[in-house]
């Protein structure tokens, strides 16, 4: 997946602002992160849920291009890794950064991809902290360990190439594998794997995260929005007591 040394100006803005967003969610995580250990706000809430609502769109933006790419694969299997029209621009607008490494700015595009993933997950299971039997908290956790090995997979892909050496990591078997169809097949199909796996714990911790969010909410103090009548997710460290 090499890509041209130019961009157009869209294609640069859009790498920037890819950044800038994964930027700006990782903020909101680290809030979120330092907030938990006071009493909790409803500004809390309204943080994690913005960080998980971006990370949703994300994600469905980074998973689409590796199913368009799996799609690809099956009618030509021995063809170079495809992109989509848009991922490629992104991809060149990344590269700007050095021009000598064609591969470079589809590493750091998948690597910024990832970390925007990893976020979004990370804001269901920093929501759920207190919430010690919530089931969406044991799904945000689930795929934050998983997301996370997923994410350094693609720190050690980018560092490799950006150092100068071939894509170095579990998808390349640590760079075993020489460029090919064999190549392109593996690692093709591993990351979306790793995409579907990782998409579906989102989508449960998501499903789990509605159905209890009367008890979630209630813990900091958020009202007003439509409850279900489910079971509480269980005791909540932290959480206010309702006045009788």
């Amino acid at each position: 997946m090499e890509h041209t040394a130019e961009a157009s100006g869209w294609a640069i803005a859009g790498a920037i602002g890819m950044v800038l967003l994964m930027v700006v969610m990782w903020a909101g995580v680290a809030v979120l992160f330092v907030g938990l250990r006071k009493p909790l706000r409803p500004w809390m809430f309204w943080t994690g849920a913005g960080v998980v609502i971006l990370g949703v769109f994300a994600q469905i933006g980074h998973f689409q291009e590796h199913v368009l790419q799996a799609g690809y694969w099956i009618g030509h299997p021995n063809a170079p890794a495809w992109m989509t029209p848009w991922g490629t621009s992104l991809a060149n607008g990344f590269g700007q950064v050095n021009h000598a490494k064609p591969t470079l700015g589809m590493e750091i595009l998948h690597l910024v991809g990832n970390f925007h993933f990893l976020a979004g997950l990370a804001g269901v299971a920093l929501l759920t902290h207190h919430a010690l039997q919530s089931k969406a908290r044991r799904w945000g956790r689930m795929g934050v360990l998983m997301q996370g090995i997923h994410g350094l997979e693609h720190v050690a892909l980018t560092l490799s190439v950006l150092l100068g050496s071939k894509a170095i990591g579990l998808s390349t078997i640590f760079g075993l594998l020489d460029a090919g169809p064999g190549l392109w097949t593996f690692r093709v199909w591993w990351h979306f794997l790793a995409n579907v796996l990782g998409t579906s714990i989102f989508a449960m911790a998501l499903y789990y995260l509605w159905r209890e969010r009367a008890t979630i909410t209630a813990s900091y103090g958020v009202s007003g929005l439509p409850r279900t009548t489910t079971a509480p997710a269980g005791p909540v460290e932290g959480a206010v007591p309702a006045l009788p």
